[in-house]
């Protein structure tokens, strides 16, 4: 199995969850992507980039959860993050099923 346990800093493991969001309806659109690089510079965004699309989604959380445990988010920093998940995920007017399934998640993952 891959390495569940990234050494990633806060800004990866952010990038990380929002190409996670980006994939939850597993059409990546351009306003997504364009969202996401926007939040990074170019460089760690292929570097996310390319671990999340080796990636399964079961690793994905595997990674997520074991990132999270190693970092601590003030309740800003997670209130922040909640609200660049919900962009992502509204970024094209609607939230799908897959799309709250994932919010689910990532909520008891977070919090």
């Amino acid at each position: 199995m891959k390495n569940s346990k990234p050494k990633w800093s806060k800004n990866d493991l952010k990038i990380y969850i929002l190409l996670l969001c980006a994939n939850a309806d597993t059409v990546e659109t351009e306003d997504e992507l364009y969202i996401i690089r926007s939040k990074i510079d170019p460089e760690t965004y292929e570097k996310m980039y390319n671990e999340f699309s080796n990636d399964t989604e079961d690793l994905s959380f595997e990674k997520i959860k074991s990132s999270v445990a190693k970092h601590e988010f003030s309740n800003r920093e997670l209130l922040h993050l909640k609200s660049e998940i919900r962009e992502i995920l509204l970024s094209d007017k609607k939230l799908g099923r897959g799309e709250q399934y994932l919010e689910r998640i990532l909520n008891n993952i977070l919090y």
